[in-house]
């Protein structure tokens, strides 16, 4: 690592030109890059992706989107009986304006379930076709227009559907993902001004902006290889942002320490790279190692999830390591100015909060993984799914013409409709027979082209409830059960289809996932640490973090304890399938970060010849400040990400940002400085057999006397 400061100090005029260049033809290429995501859940090779594959190759559409549900309520004294001619033409006519569409009504099923009970309002199914483009427009305008010009005069016409709840009503994308990382660059510049407090807080903001918009160019060349998901842009914006500064912050505090006993700039930096450069390094690759393991999952969109954020480490990294010692190497203390605040000795309140912490260490371990252990027992309740329809809105037309059809009677099961693809002359019988299934309302063969196409056809089953987590499609897992072994029968499509398929391919490769983390991490821990038992303790630490970030989840999403008084979002009723999955690989990883930060330290002090305890103390009394506000400063990314639309979202920005003030409080400054200071010398064993294959020095616990607590000083 000094080399490698000699070189970039040598060249730092070269380095600084060329991220510039950099920087603009991220400004140039992001948008490019971000026309060129899509939104495709898809599961190839799965019995319901296949199925709902087939369903749009002979129909046009359906098969694995849910249906908008169009209603027309006629007006006070006037009922839908005398008026079916009418009303079946208006629904009609939505097929006939609006492209790539199926409409499933009364008319063509010869079914009155299609009307409410009070006999005013009729409804119908609209299949359509999907379109992976992010910036696709909802078809809520359409299908209304459409169906009001046909209907009868007085008649009121709502379109609702999942889609069309979880928008509002509209197409609206809030303030997007710019403002969205302007918004959390001004919570960053604030954390750093008060850690900094000079002018060199700007210098992490813009090694952060010119990390994303370097990710943004990396991004595109994979854009052309391979389907990349738009979720991907929010991560490399807000997660970027947070982690370039996170990395930045610990380089330049570094140096800043190293200024302040008296070492001259140059050395400085070169001293800075190699005691913090090595951290950022590991920190970089752990997560990366967490995003990368996505692609062992046999899920297109996660694998893109992979590959496109473990992108944002690599340039956090590069960055970090380049352009922020060629600034300080240059204009470095020019800039950190006025400097009020100096690094030269460890913060007096996180050295007397550690040593209280080491001297009740049993207590202090028993606390936190007491708390942990409370969290951990909510998270088996977790139910995996979507969210249910009552979370996605409260209010709008939407809304409005849900709780007309359902007062009226209509199932919300009809909200998530199964598609059981068969041959024509089949369709009849395996209708009678799945509509006796338990949880079933009914089942239609629709007439005509809407249900009938080349010798197959479609039998539209609607369940009692939405089919939108893991407990409600048991409806479905009965239905696919039945039809498995009748004749005719080619495969059973639809929302709740897809989620049993989900939950298989991806929660079933997860034991292979985690195994995949787990020993690449322990291995590059063991390696930074020089320790067997540090590693372990970081990795069993990280996934009890995880266990317990995801009850805190179930706590404040799925049973709505917070998410109604914040976001104004009723009870999900269960976690978006694939939010547990990101979660997991983005904190494993970013909370990672925090035990390099601090073991790496912690470490280093102990090198120099001082006790587990003494070191313990020093080492969080020097990164305690550090930890914390980079904690912070991801916190507010993820806030900001949080205050967009879509419900998803917000649960998957809620569930990072709980989840890293949890693991920064409990587990890095009250768990790991316990644990470590209770298993004292076996933190530092690594005999000769296991740091030979590592390609590092073996460590063996020095004789430990006691020693006076170190100076602290404010801060």
């Amino acid at each position: 690592m000094r080399r490698w400061a000699e070189f970039v100090l040598r060249h730092r005029k070269v380095v600084v030109a060329f991220w510039g260049l950099v920087l603009v033809a991220g400004a140039l290429l992001a948008g490019r890059t971000t026309d060129r995501l899509t939104i495709d859940f898809s599961l190839p090779g799965q019995p319901g992706t296949v199925t709902a594959h087939k369903i749009e190759h002979a129909f046009g559409s359906g098969g694995d989107t849910s249906p908008y549900l169009v209603a027309v309520t006629l007006p006070a004294g006037q009922t839908i009986t005398r008026h079916e001619a009418e009303v079946g033409r208006g629904f009609a006519a939505v097929g006939t304006a609006v492209p790539h569409v199926r409409v499933i009504d009364e008319a063509n099923t010869g079914d009155k379930a299609f009307r409410t009970k009070d006999d005013r309002t009729a409804y119908a199914l609209v299949f359509y076709r999907f379109n992976p483009s992010p910036s696709q427009k909802l078809l809520t305008d359409p299908i209304r227009s459409a169906a009001q010009k046909a209907m009868p005069p007085g008649a009121t016409v709502g379109v609702t559907g999942q889609d069309t709840l979880a928008s509002g009503g509209n197409d609206s994308g809030g303030q997007g993902v710019l403002g969205e990382t302007l918004l959390g660059a001004v919570g960053a510049l604030a954390v750093l001004a008060f850690v900094f407090a000079s002018f060199l807080a700007l210098l992490p903001l813009l090694v952060a902006a010119v990390s994303i918009l370097a990710t943004f160019v990396m991004l595109l060349p994979l854009t052309y290889a391979t389907d990349v998901s738009f979720i991907v842009q929010f991560l490399v914006a807000l997660i970027g942002l947070g982690v370039a500064i996170d990395y930045s912050l610990l380089f330049v505090t570094r140096w800043r320490e190293e200024r302040d006993r008296g070492r001259e700039n140059h050395e400085a930096v070169v001293v800075a790279m190699e005691r913090a450069g090595h951290a950022v390094v590991f920190s970089g690759v752990t997560v990366a190692i967490g995003l990368l393991a996505l692609v062992v999952l046999p899920v297109p969109f996660m694998r893109s999830m992979g590959y496109g954020g473990a992108l944002i480490p690599l340039a956090s990294v590069m960055t970090t390591l380049t352009l922020t010692p060629a600034i300080l190497g240059g204009i470095g203390p020019r800039v950190d100015w006025p400097k009020i605040r100096h690094e030269n000795r460890a913060s007096r309140a996180w050295s007397r909060w550690t040593a209280a912490v080491v001297r009740y260490r049993w207590i202090a371990a028993g606390t936190a993984l007491a708390a942990l252990a409370a969290l951990i027992v909510v998270f088996f309740g977790i139910k995996i799914g979507l969210a249910s329809s009552e979370s996605l809105a409260k209010n709008g037309p939407a809304y409005t013409t849900l709780n007309t059809l359902e007062r009226g009677g209509v199932p919300t099961g009809a909200l998530t409709p199964m598609e059981v693809l068969v041959s024509t002359d089949r369709a009849a019988s395996v209708a009678a027979r799945v509509a006796k299934v338990d949880g079933v309302t009914g089942a239609f063969v629709p007439s005509g082209p809407a249900g009938n196409r080349g010798g197959q056809s479609i039998v539209v089953v609607i369940p009692e409830d939405e089919t939108v987590n893991s407990k409600s499609v048991d409806v479905v897992k009965r239905v696919k059960s039945t039809t498995e072994h009748l004749p005719g029968v080619i495969g059973v499509a639809g929302i709740g289809a897809a989620q049993i398929d989900f939950l298989h391919a991806v929660y079933g490769n997860f034991p292979l996932m985690l195994t995949i983390i787990a020993l690449l991490t322990y291995v590059l821990l063991a390696r930074a640490f020089r320790s067997l038992l540090l590693p372990l303790k970081a990795v069993l630490l990280n996934l009890i973090s995880l266990a317990a970030t995801l009850g805190l989840m179930v706590i404040f999403w799925q049973n709505g304890n917070g998410s109604d008084a914040i976001f104004g979002i009723a009870a999900t009723g269960a976690i978006t399938f694939w939010i547990p999955l990101m979660v997991f690989a983005f904190l494993f990883g970013l909370s990672m970060d925090y035990e390099v930060f601090i073991l790496s330290r912690i470490r280093e002090e102990y090198d120099a010849a001082r006790t587990t305890d003494a070191a313990v103390i020093e080492g969080i009394g020097r990164t305690g400040r550090l930890v914390t506000s980079a904690a912070l400063i991801l916190f507010l990314a993820f806030a900001a990400l949080a205050s967009g639309p879509g419900t998803d979202l917000k649960t998957l920005a809620t569930g990072l940002g709980i989840g890293i003030l949890l693991d920064a409080t409990i587990v890095r400054m009250l768990l790991v400085p316990s644990l470590v200071s209770l298993f004292g010398p076996w933190n530092w064993h690594l005999p000769a057999w296991a740091a030979r294959p590592l390609r590092v020095q073996p460590s063996y616990p020095h004789p430990e006397r006691e020693e006076p607590a170190p100076k602290t000083s404010a801060g």
